[in-house]
């Protein structure tokens, strides 16, 4: 028995796969927290990527001076947000809800609806409109708890932010323990992967939204286009999706193109979604990606939608970084390494 068990240590394959499982099954039992989890490692990462940027040109100022001064602007930008913004975002998506339902509402469409009614049976209407109750219920709950992971994630990341130095201290005495000494190592081994994969390629897709989102919003307000910013607010959200997100963002922007200029304005922003397609493919990719996944489009839509089938939301966002994880830990097509030096130890 004593010999098996020193076979399997020593077996690296094996015992990282069942290392690898062993993850998993504690992510899938905690996946009530995945929301919180999730937050927690992207904030976690951005600060400390923070932190290594400014050292790298002050290296006198400590990491907890960085620290607090970020989370100080993070409270100020919630409160001014809460305070100032949020109320002007509700009142442009009030707005922006009643373009919509006056192009519903309008003579082009009345007679589609006529026409629709004939085949579409009345119970069936007060079933969907109660599974469309249901569902804005859920919506709002969801909203709420949203709320609470990310001020948790806020929490949590602080502390182990501030603490930078003494938290890579104390992890490295788990690696430095005696039977289970292994085991750490390799959970160090896939936290590593797991960085250098999930992470980057996470923080390119956020610039890559950051980009998308400033590009539509100067087009929209050249088109004078009502609501900027709750419609900049939905594209940045649409395009931390990969690939798929500006196109998606195209139904929206052209329902309430249409309800503000008609067919023309549907063109426009026909032409526009196409040229910030086009810009994102071959210029921000290259550039923020870094070759870094190289996947075909295919692959990219074939995770979405598995990763969206099983996740939900957050699949569209993760599905891709994840898929790349796996194809780096299996050694299909390893992530090329970032030039900066990997920030969570």
């Amino acid at each position: 028995m004593e010999n098996a068990w020193q076979r399997f240590k020593q077996n690296v394959p094996l015992r990282r796969f069942v290392v690898l499982l062993v993850i998993i099954a504690l992510l899938y039992e905690m996946r009530a927290m995945m929301n919180t989890i999730l937050l927690t490692f992207i904030f976690t990462y951005l600060v400390v990527h923070l932190i290594r940027l400014v050292q790298r040109h002050i290296p006198k100022i400590p990491s907890g001076v960085i620290v607090s001064i970020t989370y100080i602007l993070i409270l100020l930008c919630l409160y001014f947000a809460v305070t100032i913004y949020l109320p002007m975002l509700v009142k442009q998506i009030s707005k922006m809800f009643k373009s919509v339902l006056a192009f519903y509402e309008s003579d082009s469409m009345t007679g589609i609806m006529r026409y629709v009614s004939r085949y579409v049976n009345r119970n069936e209407l007060v079933t969907q409109a109660k599974t469309g109750m249901s569902v804005m219920m859920k919506t709002l709950t969801s909203v709420g708890t949203l709320t609470v992971s990310i001020f948790m994630s806020l929490i949590l990341s602080f502390f182990y932010t501030i603490e930078l130095k003494k938290m890579n201290e104390f992890s490295n005495l788990f690696v430095k323990s005696g039977i289970f000494k292994w085991f750490f190592e390799d959970v160090r081994y896939f936290g590593r992967k797991f960085t250098n994969t999930f992470g980057v390629v996470l923080e390119a897709q956020f610039f890559i939204a950051l980009c998308n989102t400033a590009l539509t919003m100067i087009c929209l307000a050249f088109m004078k286009m009502p609501q900027i910013i709750a419609l900049g607010l939905m594209v940045f959200i649409l395009s931390l999706i990969p690939v798929a997100g500006v196109i998606i963002s195209l139904i929206p922007l052209s329902i309430v193109g249409y309800s503000v200029g008609g067919i023309r304005y549907v063109i426009y922003i026909f032409i526009m979604i196409m040229i910030i397609h086009a810009v994102e493919a071959y210029v921000l990719n290259p550039k923020f990606m870094a070759s870094k996944t190289e996947l075909p489009i295919f692959y990219t839509f074939l995770v979405l939608l598995v990763a969206e089938h099983f996740w939900g939301t957050w699949g569209l966002i993760v599905g891709v970084p994840i898929f790349t994880f796996f194809l780096d830990v299996l050694g299909i097509k390893p992530t090329k390494k970032s030039k900066k030096k990997a920030v969570l130890k």
